[in-house]
């Protein structure tokens, strides 16, 4: 199985390459153009994404997620909310990347069975990455004026993580 894993993008490059030579198309010359849109695409979303990533370092040094948890853990202990979750159900909007690194890490502390594994693993599928979603395909577009694009995204995620937490409590108790 390793073998054909290995094998699968260079058969698929060379089929490619047959294929437009077949169809006469001056595949150097096409893969060329494609590279140079590849490059302005990039160019037009640069500025987007060091915007995001300048935005998260100032919200995730100012220690403003610690003072919102526990501000709300008395509130959350009552409704039988886990804490280990918020990082989770925070950072998610804002990239994916770090909220299955914080996922990974609630598997290993509490395990993929347990209560918050459950809701972890049900939150990642019920919300999605709305702040980078945003910066990544509204600025490859051009667009400047997001209007109700993020509130509603965010609504989105907030519903996404009460739905979750209802769900795997109606389901796994």
């Amino acid at each position: 199985m390793n073998t054909i894993s290995k094998m699968i993008i260079p058969l698929f490059v060379l089929f490619v390459i047959f294929y437009g030579f077949r169809r006469k198309v001056t595949i150097y010359d096409t893969f060329l153009e494609g590279a140079k849109e590849g490059l302005i695409t990039v160019f037009h979303i640069f500025p987007s994404i060091l915007a995001m990533v300048f935005a998260i370092n100032i919200f995730l040094n100012s220690h403003l997620l610690e003072t919102i948890f526990s501000l709300a853990s008395p509130i959350l202990q009552k409704i039988s909310l886990p804490l280990e979750i918020l990082p989770m159900a925070f950072v998610r909007p804002i990239s994916g990347t770090a909220s299955l690194a914080i996922m990974n890490e609630i598997f290993t502390n509490f395990g993929p069975d347990s209560f918050v594994g459950r809701l972890a693993s049900t939150i990642q599928g019920c919300t999605d990455t709305t702040i980078y979603v945003l910066a990544l395909y509204f600025g490859s577009v051009k667009i400047n004026k997001t209007r109700y694009a993020l509130s509603t995204g965010l609504f989105a995620d907030f519903v996404g993580i009460i739905a979750s937490f209802i769900l795997v409590r109606l389901i796994f108790g």
